[in-house]
């Protein structure tokens, strides 16, 4: 977490202590959040764990639902949110909660927690990860650098190599790479990851496949009326950095691919990472364009009445670093800006 990030939730801890967020609630009606999180899984102990803070444990799930019915906060659908941001009184507070990605732990570990608690939730797929053909080369760099003191790749037509023989080395290099990686087009992303693995004995595609979900497993979760199941593109490509053709293709594609799998709409998006400068105007308007209801990005904020509703911020709270107490501090509305300083969580 950034220094912002911790400045925001030692204000959020303080807020709480001190009563505000009590005296807030009381005077208003508070303020709707989405959540964003991808993998639920038990706490794991290898010291090398890059991606820690894109997972939840079932626990940690379980204890957040007892705690939005104990404030009496509402766990509401997505569609249940555009249907908040468009009354006149405002949105009230509320939780709905997202995951991203279609990782199989969500079917094992989350489903059955949520389905205990009949929370609704949205499921944003990229539709190549089912189809056995998506690459999540975040997991491939992590495996690479987990087992090896020393790895080798070419960047920018020279071998470079890095010792990553520490934990404190390790972290370094996956940052630095996955940071490099996301910055490549999409063709070069691609050979660059498949260089990594056919050096260091990695097959990208089998770790995605047993790593994601399959088409019948998202059809399961699919059957459930609480869950939702929206999209966000084929390949999961950063948007930013694709040409007005290729996010076309993506964008509509993605839909089309959910709409034949499922056998009905689906009319909820989220732009892939979701970040300041991951996507721009132009995707915005294509999605408009398509008729999507809804999008949602990964940019911190709380939900208010007329929020744009193909713009719409998610925090992604980490459960090891970010505490319940904070959150209802973000629900009451005494801090609102706090969301939006939290910043990105990996």
């Amino acid at each position: 977490m950034s220094a912002r990030g911790w400045s925001a939730a030692a204000g959020l801890e303080f807020a709480y202590f001190s009563g505000l967020a009590r005296l807030a609630q009381l005077g208003g009606r508070g303020c709707g959040v989405i959540l964003r999180f991808e993998r639920v899984r038990p706490t794991r102990k290898d010291g090398f764990q890059p991606l820690r803070s894109r997972e939840i444990t079932p626990q940690f799930l379980d204890r957040l639902l007892r705690a939005l019915r104990r404030w009496n906060c509402d766990v509401v659908s997505i569609d249940e949110v555009l249907d908040r941001i468009a009354r006149p009184e405002g949105p009230g507070r509320f939780v709905c909660l997202s995951f991203d990605g279609g990782s199989r732990d969500l079917i094992t570990y989350g489903h059955p927690v949520l389905a205990r608690h009949k929370a609704p939730f949205a499921v944003y797929l990229p539709t190549a990860f089912p189809d056995g053909l998506g690459e999540a080369w975040w997991l491939a760099l992590e495996q690479v650098i987990a087992h090896h003191d020393r790895i080798a790749l070419v960047i920018d037509h020279n071998e470079r190599h890095f010792d990553t023989a520490s934990i404190d080395d390790k972290y370094r290099v996956f940052y630095f790479l996955g940071s490099w990686m996301r910055a490549l087009q999409p063709q070069d992303l691609t050979a660059a990851i498949h260089d990594l693995c056919k050096r260091y004995g990695v097959d990208v595609v089998r770790l995605t496949r047993e790593a994601v979900m399959s088409w019948e497993e998202v059809g399961q979760l699919a059957s459930d009326p609480q869950v939702t199941i929206g999209s966000a593109t084929v390949n999961y490509p950063l948007l930013g950095n694709v040409d007005d053709a290729a996010a076309q293709r993506e964008i509509a594609m993605g839909r089309a691919v959910l709409r034949s799998a499922l056998g009905g709409d689906a009319p909820h998006f989220a732009y892939p990472y979701g970040e300041r400068g991951s996507f721009t105007r132009r995707d915005v308007q294509i999605v408009e364009t398509a008729g999507f209801a809804s999008a949602v990005t990964a940019i911190p904020g709380v939900i208010k009445r007329n929020s744009p509703p193909r713009m719409l911020p998610r925090i992604a709270w980490d459960g090891r670093r970010l505490s319940l107490r904070g959150l209802r501090v973000v629900l009451s509305g005494v801090m609102p800006g706090a969301a939006a300083q939290l910043g990105r969580r990996y």
